[in-house]
């Protein structure tokens, strides 16, 4: 049975109201933007950029994301702990918002020009931010569970949330390549392209935090108080196990495309002004068109059958690319068009499904742990899509690909451009395609109800006004 039922002892909250369906989804410019733009830019930032060789750059990318797998967990209990007049999660929507832009900004403000300085400076700044988008990010999913505990209401919330994530991915991803562009390309560009996100981001945050000021707050338990026990319950929730799994490994082999745009637009297509913008608008396009269709595929099918017919499209349009460089230009925006359709689906399934896994684990143990699934899922995500760029740079390093500090890439020789090629199309279809299996195991019986109320012996943290 893929429908879990409600939180135990808890009765439904039911339909949200439109205003909320908007304001929360308003977040995903924030995160939209921050999933998109460094996996697209920051690895050409690094190689064409600032001359860091293919190999540092791709561990310049991968390690501070990978500090994430980390502390989301510890946002995640932090959050569960928070009380606050404004609920123990948007205080984060505010705050970590804020930081965010602010630290984004910085990653590509330069202050020490190129050279081993200036990636170092980009490591750090970097390290900052996804701590900042860690403390954001957390919180933020963790709402859905708990604003709502209609099984329907949520795939509703998620379908506005991943229409308007789709929208930021549009806007970052073709919009922040043309603002290099247009500010001069190199550090100058590249600068201009930060402040460009960072406002982005800001909006984001302001109005996720104004725009769920009147949804539900739902309850908030007390969550496990080490990483080790989080772990532990989320490895006894076997349908959180399998979805989580499946999700980051897809999220590596999209992070592992996004990470090639750039690379795949000027070597292969040969178009390294506008290609990457075409490009990312065939791949998000379609996606805001195919939204409402995908909700009436889940609505048919189920959510985890939709989930396996959107990978299964994502993962053959990645390998139909493989005859790129035969094919014109017309038939390789149409395929990746294609994969848009697939990564829209893929996407909204499984962050849909993700708030039916807490209701479960609620119901089976009587305890709302909202925070620890959703740190865990979070910095799952944030390694899968660092581990991504650093799968891209280490093929590029592998197949000889030079760096160059020029703002422009240098000429590639034949066997960089077939990792260029293979990058971009073979492994992230693997990548795709191989956790799909993992989705037979995910199923959510309906376990007797148990009724362990909330310990009130938690104070948590406080941050201003304990009333509501």
């Amino acid at each position: 049975m893929n429908q879990p039922p409600g939180a135990a002892g808890l009765p439904s909250t039911g339909r949200l109201s439109r205003p909320v369906h908007v304001g929360y989804a308003l977040g995903s410019l924030a995160t939209g933007a921050f999933g998109t733009v460094p996996g697209l830019l920051l690895l050409p930032y690094l190689t064409d950029t600032l001359g860091v060789a293919a190999g540092v750059a791709a561990l310049l990318v991968l390690l501070p994301k990978a500090w994430d797998v980390l502390v989301n967990p510890v946002a995640g209990r932090i959050s569960d702990r928070t009380r606050s007049r404004w609920g123990a999660r948007r205080p984060y929507l505010l705050v970590a918002g804020l930081a965010l832009a602010v630290l984004f900004a910085a990653i590509f403000a330069a202050p020490f020009g190129s050279g081993p300085a200036a990636a170092t400076y980009v490591a750090l700044a970097f390290l900052a931010t996804a701590t900042a988008f860690a403390f954001f990010q957390v919180p933020y999913m963790a709402m859905p569970a708990e604003m709502t505990d209609d099984y329907t209401e949520r795939t509703r919330l998620m379908t506005w949330r991943i229409a308007v994530l789709a929208l930021a991915i549009l806007i970052s991803g073709a919009v922040a390549p043309m603002v290099v562009t247009a500010g001069g390309d190199g550090v100058p560009g590249h600068r201009w392209m930060g402040l460009f996100v960072a406002a982005l981001i800001g909006v984001g945050a302001v109005g996720a935090f104004l725009g769920t000021r009147s949804a539900p707050a739902g309850v908030v338990g007390v969550s496990e108080p080490t990483l080790r026990a989080q772990l532990a319950v989320a490895g006894a929730n076997r349908p959180f196990r399998a979805l989580l799994i499946c999700f980051v490994v897809q999220s590596v082999g999209v992070a592992t495309i996004l990470a090639g745009v750039n690379y795949f637009a000027g070597q292969i297509l040969r178009d390294d002004r506008n290609g990457p913008t075409l490009l990312f608008a065939c791949f998000v396009g379609p996606a805001l068109l195919v939204m409402p269709l995908w909700a009436r595929v889940g609505a048919r099918l189920g959510k985890r059958a939709a989930l396996v017919v959107a990978g299964l499209i994502l993962a053959a349009g990645a390998f139909a690319l493989v005859a790129a460089p035969v094919l014109p230009p017309v038939v390789v925006y149409l395929v990746v068009a294609v994969l848009g359709v697939g990564y829209a689906g893929q996407q909204v399934f499984a962050l849909a499904m993700l708030p039916d896994c807490i209701a479960y684990e609620t119901a089976r143990t009587g305890r709302r742990q909202a925070g620890v699934f959703t740190g865990l899922w979070t910095a799952g995500e944030t390694f899968g899509l660092a581990l991504g760029p650093g799968i891209y740079g280490l093929v590029l390093q592998v197949s000889g690909y030079v760096s160059s500090d020029t703002g422009t890439a240098a000429a590639q020789s034949d066997t960089a451009r077939l990792g260029v090629l293979l990058g971009f199309t073979l492994i992230p279809a693997l990548l795709i395609a191989a956790p799909i299996i993992l989705l037979r195991q995910y199923t959510l019986p309906t376990p007797a109800p148990v009724s362990t109320p909330v310990s009130r012996s938690d104070h948590g943290v406080v941050v201003g006004d304990e009333s509501r």
